[in-house]
């Protein structure tokens, strides 16, 4: 509830003059990009969350086939770290708790006052300042620290960085190969907004931020390829997403073949009502979405994915980039199952039909760089 919402003379605008009274637009912009980036931070997390809880049975299962089970199999929940506990990361850790939902003890911040985070350390987050320890730890690392921190905090954390942590950073100001210069590190998310001139403010003023990504009109607005808003994400940031997931299968050697198979299941498992009638019609993943037809074709079937340098598939183009710009159904699906992650319908006209839960939801080669894997 917002105690000040009737009170006129205690609003943010009665203080501010008339000749200043257009810029008050940017305190709209300012909250439509908080809501995007911790909207987008939730959706990567749910569908980790779930690959990882896939990858883990896989596992067992695997491991019970073979009859000779090792009991100290490795727990695959995501451990999910928040490096910088100002307004970005205390709002993004009390939607993860929401809206994922991350069990408290699954999510740790680091920040320089933890003492200011009472109100996460009382449902049993862990908050202290360790930045090292925090990364040793974590599956996922958010980086919701000041430009002028974020070097310290690089030169702290990029000894302590395992190869498959993935790092995903809302630092706007350092770009992505700056940031993989200084964490020394290739596996790397980071979301580029653009605000358009036209700018809409659509993003409420009192609502909180889990409470509003459950608005269908401000959800909307957040998806990948929604122009809605005034906001827009690159959507090289949604192919970083699936090459950082193809790079967690790899690191536990599935074979290519069980890794498409296993996205096939999880990332497009939601589907439109006209797809029951002609399912052969919708998009599935292939070997040559991801890699270049020569490596595909010299990739022995018994083998895993290349790892792939995140911070090259974000700058270059790639397989995946050229089919994701033709295949408007790839896209129709995708945006599907972004909307349906939060629980709310692409379209109120349009029924979804699920086949999946993605709200809960011999050697290998020598492994290439990203450029000769999908150039």
């Amino acid at each position: 509830m917002d105690m000040l919402k009737d009170l006129e003379s205690l609003q943010f605008e009665y203080g501010v003059p008339e000749e200043n009274r257009t810029w008050l637009y940017l305190q709209g912009r300012s909250r439509g990009l908080i809501i995007e980036a911790c909207a987008h931070a939730t959706f990567f997390c749910k569908l980790f969350y779930v690959l990882r809880q896939s990858l883990d049975e896989n596992q067992i299962s695997m491991c019970l086939s073979s009859g000779s089970c090792d009991l100290a199999i490795p727990d695959e929940s995501l451990k999910v770290g928040i490096i910088g506990g100002g307004h970005l990361g205390k709002q993004l850790a009390q939607v993860l708790l929401q809206l994922v939902p991350i069990p408290a003890d699954s999510l740790r911040i680091s920040t320089r006052r933890p003492e200011t985070l009472d109100e996460l350390q009382k449902v049993g987050v862990q908050c202290f300042y360790h930045n090292s320890f925090l990364v040793k730890w974590a599956n996922v690392i958010f980086l919701c620290c000041l430009p002028s921190q974020l070097p310290n905090i690089c030169l702290e954390i990029q000894s302590s960085l395992e190869k498959a942590c993935i790092v995903f950073s809302f630092t706007a100001a350092i770009p992505i190969t700056r940031l993989k210069l200084l964490l020394n590190h290739t596996n790397i998310l980071r979301p580029q907004y653009q605000c358009a001139g036209d700018f809409v403010n659509i993003w409420g003023t009192n609502k909180e931020i889990a409470t509003a990504l459950q608005d269908p009109v401000i959800l909307r607005a957040t998806c990948p390829y929604s122009p809605a808003g005034g906001i827009t994400l690159n959507i090289k940031w949604l192919e970083g997403i699936f090459y950082a997931a193809l790079n967690t299968c790899t690191t536990k050697s599935m074979y290519h073949s069980s890794v498409l198979e296993l996205l096939n299941q999880l990332f497009l498992s939601v589907h439109f009502k006209d797809c029951g009638e002609d399912r052969a019609s919708c998009p599935k993943f292939q070997l040559t979405d991801f890699v270049s037809k020569v490596y595909a074709k010299n990739l022995p079937q018994k083998s895993s994915f290349p790892w792939f340098d995140l911070t090259s598939v974000q700058l270059k183009e790639t397989p995946f980039s050229q089919h994701l710009s033709k295949n408007t159904a790839l896209q129709d699906h995708l945006t599907l199952l972004y909307c349906s992650s939060f629980g709310v319908s692409l379209i109120r006209e349009l029924q979804v039909v699920s086949t999946g839960s993605p709200s809960q939801e011999e050697k290998r080669p020598q492994e290439p760089d990203v450029s000769s894997a999908t150039d």
